[in-house]
């Protein structure tokens, strides 16, 4: 069958298959299906954790990629980007005449079952947005459906089966994924340069996210980062009502902005969240970063919109503690605290050592793992740029993702780069030989960050069990 043609009857539950079942988003899609009554499995090549949540559910996953695991009994199989088209469970299941959907289809034909399906998109900050947003609607009590790129420490998942018409979902741009959704409301944080392995350039992003926007209808709610260049052009003649929101400058104006921001000893802001000229609430963040101020009022100018009262908003803010791999404190050794980052673009490196450096510390170690070698070659100075902001640079090798090695750029090409601009960067090929580093070299009271989207984090918990 054409999957142009396929729509699932979300009313009558049948088995459905996902290919790659353990990915952030993949594995909170299955337990949104499986808690509507769907009989749910799944394949994973090396499951984790998320599977093993996954199978105390009740959800079946199978180790590997295998044509026996497509039985007759299946409805409809739902596959990861990452997943080839030669896979063996693709091809058994075509074979069968059975609905292979990707995960942004089936995702777009979930949120349609949704009066308010809410759409957090942008190149960066879409995680925690669209958690501050989740955290605001149960505050409110409006029980939503979410699904999200990182857990919640809230519902203890990174996806929540509501019964009301509202669903936040964190809508990535990577090969148009987005375009597939059916978004009643918006949120964009930012457009730059990102995902340079499928898209041209910047203005073949741009032309996606206009595409994106042109989704929305009259009465729906486009909430927009309102620094975002050439944005008049951008928005001109679209259907939705548009909101734009920044941080108060001199010469700038929002329909929602942060002003008098001040900031706490853990580098936490707290700001006035204005209407226009008109004060609403005075928020209290327990997140850090200045970038944090921005994604949360975001959050906030949406959940105003949509009729939430401020009290919730302000509360809401106050007691979220961020996604996980999001300036995520994992522990301290020797009096070194060890904090996780997920940053893994030129902009979100920046972001993260902006925050630490109001964070307590006395040297900032930034421990980076360049995620894929096409970005890394594409934004080369743009990362060793960012880097300079902390006192130490540490590189791992490159983790590769989806990619193959083109043996034409290296961890090595940015530890040249970042000799030139005078700083103490080292670079290390194996995890043992920068723990060892680590620990002859940090000192107590020194903040340690492990940075990047790929398995770098493991460097930090290996520390903090020494």
């Amino acid at each position: 069958m054409d999957n142009s043609e396929y729509q699932i009857d979300f009313t009558k539950p049948v088995s459905a298959h996902f290919v790659g079942i353990g990915g952030s988003s993949m594995s909170g899609l299955a337990e949104l299906l499986h808690k509507r009554g769907f009989r749910v499995s799944g394949s994973e090549k090396n499951p984790g954790d998320s599977c093993r949540r996954l199978e105390e559910l009740g959800i079946a996953v199978r180790c590997g990629h295998h044509a026996s695991n497509i039985t007759e009994d299946i409805g409809f199989v739902v596959y990861t980007a990452a997943v080839s088209g030669d896979n063996p469970e693709l091809a058994a299941a075509r074979a069968a005449g059975i609905p292979t959907l990707t995960r942004a289809e089936f995702l777009g034909q979930l949120m349609g079952q949704y009066k308010d399906a809410i759409s957090v998109a942008g190149t960066h900050g879409k995680t925690t947005t669209a958690s501050m947003l989740s955290a605001i609607l149960l505050e409110a009590g409006m029980d939503p459906t979410i699904s999200v790129g990182a857990v919640l420490e809230s519902v203890h998942s990174n996806s929540r089966t509501g019964h009301s018409e509202h669903f936040v979902v964190e809508s990535c741009e990577y090969r148009n994924s987005f375009l597939s959704f059916r978004p009643a409301h918006e949120i964009i944080l930012n457009i730059e340069a990102e995902h340079l392995d499928f898209f041209r350039d910047i203005d073949d992003i741009r032309h996606s996210f206009r595409l994106f926007m042109e989704k929305l209808k009259e009465g729906s709610h486009l909430v927009i980062q309102g620094d975002i260049a050439g944005l008049a052009v951008l928005t001109e003649g679209l259907k939705a009502d548009i909101a734009t929101y920044g941080i108060a400058a001199q010469g700038k104006t929002y329909d929602y902005s942060a002003e008098n921001i001040s900031w706490d000893g853990q580098g936490c802001g707290s700001y006035d969240l204005m209407h226009g000229k008109t004060a609403l609430a005075h928020v209290s963040l327990g997140v850090v970063g200045r970038h944090n101020v921005l994604n949360s009022v975001a959050a906030a100018a949406m959940a105003d919109l949509l009729g939430v009262p401020l009290t919730d908003i302000s509360n809401a803010l106050r007691s979220f503690g961020g996604a996980s791999k999001r300036f995520e404190k994992k522990g301290e050794f020797a009096g070194v605290t060890v904090i996780d980052d997920y940053a893994h673009h030129p902009t979100e490196i920046r972001a993260t050592l902006d925050a630490a450096a109001n964070y307590p510390h006395k040297q900032i170690w930034c421990v980076f793992q360049p995620h894929t070698f096409s970005r890394t070659k594409k934004l080369l100075d743009d990362f060793a740029e960012a880097l300079t902001m902390a006192d130490h640079v540490v590189l791992a090798d490159i983790y590769p993702s989806r990619e193959e090695d083109p043996g034409d750029i290296s961890s090595r090409d940015l530890l040249s780069k970042l000799e030139k601009y005078g700083k103490d960067v080292h670079y290390f090929p194996s995890f043992g030989e920068i723990e060892n580093f680590l620990l002859s070299n940090c000192a107590n009271g020194d903040l340690l960050i492990t940075m990047g989207a790929g398995d770098i984090v493991k460097v930090g918990e290996e520390l903090l069990k020494r």
